[in-house]
């Protein structure tokens, strides 16, 4: 597939068609690899390349790279309420509140896999002309269900340096005093970077 979009100014690199006849082979392969990681329910902290940056590192990275995108994996009622950091290129979500099936039990909507998040995902990143090895920081709340499994799938993709962020946007909880139990330690919220309510229509999820 070619480019027609050049990302910050950067021009991709032209491949001989040997070269990508192969990847195209290898792509396929890593397609079906992360649309069976989609398809699991399961939330985890540990992805499988190992590459961790707290907000504040990400931010640095961002910085510095310019071929560095970060991609925001939370719900949209999340991003409404809680902020959205100024710094994000792509917002895609990795699950769903689904709001016709309260659960008793849990007390709260259950959140459901969002189906096109691989398709939607390649989708923005070929717009943006990423390339196979440039960073790709994937972000969610605190880093604990839902930037790991997305930085897995992205992986599988082709993607080889994709960052889960340690701490999320909002960051951890207070264990004591008053406000027990807010998110209120680090995080790229509590870490002084920039963020905002507004978000770029550009970049906000619209499926």
């Amino acid at each position: 597939m070619q480019c027609t979009q050049v990302r910050r100014g950067m021009l991709a690199k032209a491949k001989g068609r040997g070269k990508a006849l192969a990847a195209c082979g290898v792509l396929l392969l890593a397609l079906d690899s992360g649309l069976a990681l989609a398809q699991q329910d399961t939330a985890y902290r540990e992805t499988q390349l190992g590459l961790y940056l707290s907000a504040a590192e990400a931010y640095e990275l961002l910085q510095n790279d310019t071929n560095a995108v970060l991609i925001d994996v939370r719900d949209p009622v999340e991003v409404k309420f809680t902020g959205f950091a100024e710094s994000t290129d792509i917002h895609v979500p990795w699950s769903l509140a689904d709001r016709d099936n309260f659960d008793e039990q849990a007390r709260t909507w259950p959140m459901v896999r969002n189906a096109d998040f691989e398709a939607q995902v390649a989708a923005r990143l070929a717009a943006l002309g990423v390339g196979k090895d440039d960073p790709i920081i994937v972000m969610c709340r605190s880093g604990a269900t839902r930037s790991a499994p997305g930085a897995d799938v992205i992986h599988a993709m082709g993607y080889s340096e994709v960052y889960s962020v340690s701490d999320g946007f909002e960051g951890s909880t207070l264990k004591e005093g008053d406000s027990q139990g807010v998110r209120a330690v680090n995080g790229w919220r509590n870490s002084g970077l920039p963020w905002s309510y507004e978000i770029d229509p550009e970049i906000a999820w619209q499926p």
